[in-house]
């Protein structure tokens, strides 16, 4: 390396080759091929063959539904319902793409099913070429069983996935395996996970409350009962792929380990980190004790609480709300708080709906910032292998700017852009999943369209068990707030933690579970991630107010097993309100993790001191940058 007496020339021509040798790297990675589960086009329908013929027979079918009270399904609106061969020239055959993500696109207003496959052709166009003039040339929907008073909402970064970077892996080298198909049953055992979720979201996380709930016994009866999780079948007789077999969990729950993450710790103590929890005293001591949950950011500090969402009330269990959001209508921002135990409006994250908020509204990277933070104020030990590790008297010189806080502080938010970009092109431009409900609307619709419908039979009979419980909770809420003598649905969608349902992208990958992937790989390369943490932890009262202490059965907490338990629980935490499943969560996990270890391959290039990482993955094994 040319040091401070070298010419300008010789710098110059050194710091090109560095530049050079990390682009070399880059290019020496193999992009693999990007598979899909083969869906998009395999199931089909029976459409009107012009859209001013499906617009006026949606017009009818409005008329129709105000004469038999308002019951969607009493007439089909516009599509054959029964999937029959076209009845005349005004229909034609053509996939209906219910395995794939449509939200936005205009969606029959009885029966749920996309109108025009050629809207879907042109989203898809669109995407494959980034243009944002294709964009502006997909047909967004128009129709809804109420005017949209807030609007639509447009498609999220569908183009990230063909944009460029100059470090770390290019958004197309990296792969993620097909997401589950319809009638698998890994499909199944995720679906009656989320719907397991969604029922149980105001459970409180606290140890002894969780384990006495019903919603949570019920839960592990019906995800034991699965073929996916039961040890009955084996992969061979359910067709799994290496990737799916390697996925599936073939595992007893009980209420401890039930919807916990995978990874070294994750079912170590209380089902949350206590990163999520616990802050640091601050200068001068100014935020208090570690359970007062204040985070310092130098000389200020940041609450760990969380808004209170309204218990009990969750969003898109009618089908008239849930089929204007599928097509697009604009709901977001109009869920509802209430004062927290102790008057204030916020509390410790307490039940599964206050996780769900926090990842409505987190910075995408703020749990790992926060998480980095508190491991520097504690003063946990570096990775053996970075430099300055020893005392000031023997290495005089610490790390600042380099392998110093600026730095880590730096790189651990500077991964979740490429992160985001890798993952997006794995959503748009290869999966295009449907979102979990999406699925639940296909199932509530299987009794109107059993035909074009028929793939999701199979869950739904797997499901039943599930789905009962589902449709009770849903006539409950739907009875508790209509009044008396209104006429009640028993549907099975799914119930929604946001009134917006699921962000405006397709669910397979997640870009929370791919960043969290990405940032919890920097910090468990960056610290000793084998560093004892106590073996005290805590948790949140049931209702929030203050965190008591609880018992981790004299199992050490390490730092890995807490970080690899925080990118689960926000991962999950998604799952939690419904947007993604479980599957999306361990695949992207480990495609985040990937693009982090490319990124500190080709930045350990640029440092002329002889330095290394071990980072311990999901999957159990180590890396050494």
């Amino acid at each position: 390396m040319a040091g401070p007496t070298a010419s300008g020339t010789a710098r110059r021509n050194e710091a090109f080759d560095k530049r050079v040798a990390a682009a070399t790297v880059a290019r020496e990675r193999v992009h693999p091929p990007h598979a899909a589960n083969g869906e998009e086009y395999e199931y089909r329908a029976t459409f009107d063959r012009h859209p001013a013929v499906a617009a006026a027979k949606a017009a009818a079918a409005g008329a129709s539904r105000e004469a038999s009270n308002g019951d969607p399904g009493a007439t089909d609106g516009g599509a054959t319902a029964a999937g029959a061969p076209p009845s005349s020239q005004s229909q034609v055959q053509g996939p209906s793409h219910i395995g794939s993500f449509t939200k936005g696109l205009q969606h029959n207003l009885s029966t749920g099913l996309l109108e025009d496959p050629a809207a879907f052709r042109a989203f898809v166009r669109a995407i494959d070429s980034g243009d944002p003039r294709d964009f502006v040339d997909v047909p967004i929907a128009d129709r809804f069983t109420r005017p949209p008073t807030r609007g639509v909402r447009s498609w999220e970064s569908a183009s990230a996935g063909l944009a460029f970077d100059l470090q770390g892996p290019d958004a197309q080298a990296l792969t993620m395996p097909p997401a589950p198909r319809l009638g698998s049953a890994e499909l199944v055992a995720e679906m009656i996970e989320v719907y397991a979720m969604a029922l149980a979201r105001d459970v409180p996380f606290a140890t002894a409350e969780w384990a006495a709930a019903k919603p949570i016994a019920a839960a592990v009866r019906e995800l034991n009962a699965t073929r996916w999780h039961g040890a009955a079948a084996t992969d061979r007789e359910l067709g799994l792929s290496p990737a799916a077999a390697a996925r599936r969990r073939v595992t007893h729950f009980t209420p401890a380990t039930v919807f916990r993450g995978v990874g070294r710790g994750v079912a170590d103590g209380p089902y949350l980190s206590q990163f999520l929890l616990l802050g640091n005293a601050g200068v001068g001591g100014s935020s208090g004790a570690p359970t007062d949950g204040f985070i310092t950011y130098g000389a200020n500090r940041v609450d760990l609480r969380v808004p209170v969402a309204t218990p009990g009330v969750d969003y898109l269990t009618d089908w008239e709300s849930f089929v204007d959001v599928q097509n697009g209508a604009d709901t977001r921002g109009t869920e509802t708080y209430v004062p927290a135990a102790d008057g204030t409006k916020t509390r410790f994250i307490a039940t599964p709906r206050d996780l769900a908020t926090y990842v409505h509204y987190d910075a995408l990277y703020q749990a790992y910032l926060n998480a980095a933070l508190w491991l520097l104020a504690e003063g946990v030990p570096f990775d053996a292998g970075l430099p300055w590790t020893a005392p000031d008297e023997v290495d005089h010189q610490q790390g600042f700017a380099t392998f110093g806080g600026p730095h880590l502080l730096t790189l651990v938010t500077e991964v979740a852009t490429r992160a985001l970009k890798a993952v997006r092109f794995q959503k748009f431009n290869v999966h295009r999943r449907l979102r979990p409900e999406a699925v639940g609307g296909l199932l509530d619709r299987l009794p109107v369209a059993p035909g074009p419908l028929a793939p999701v039979a199979p869950l739904a009979e797997e499901a039943a068990e599930t789905l009962r419980r589902v449709a009770d909770a849903n006539a409950a809420a739907a009875a508790g707030g209509s009044g008396a003598g209104a006429p009640v649905t028993h549907s099975v969608l799914l119930p929604m933690a946001f009134p917006e349902g699921s962000p405006m992208h397709p669910s397979y990958g997640a870009g929370h579970a791919t960043v969290a992937g990405a940032c919890v790989t920097v910090l468990k390369g960056w610290f000793d991630a084998g560093h004892a943490l106590g073996t005290t932890a805590y948790e949140a009262t049931p209702d929030g107010r203050c965190l008591r202490e609880v018992s981790t059965g004299g199992v050490a907490l390490t730092v890995e097993g807490e970080l690899n338990k925080l990118a689960a629980n926000i991962s999950i935490g998604r799952n939690w309100a419904g947007v993604h499943y479980y599957s999306d969560y361990i695949e992207s996990v480990q495609l985040g993790e990937a693009v982090a270890i490319g990124i500190l391959e080709e930045q350990k290039l640029t440092y002329g001191e002889n330095w290394s990482m071990t980072v311990p993955l999901t999957d159990g094994t180590t890396v050494r940058i």
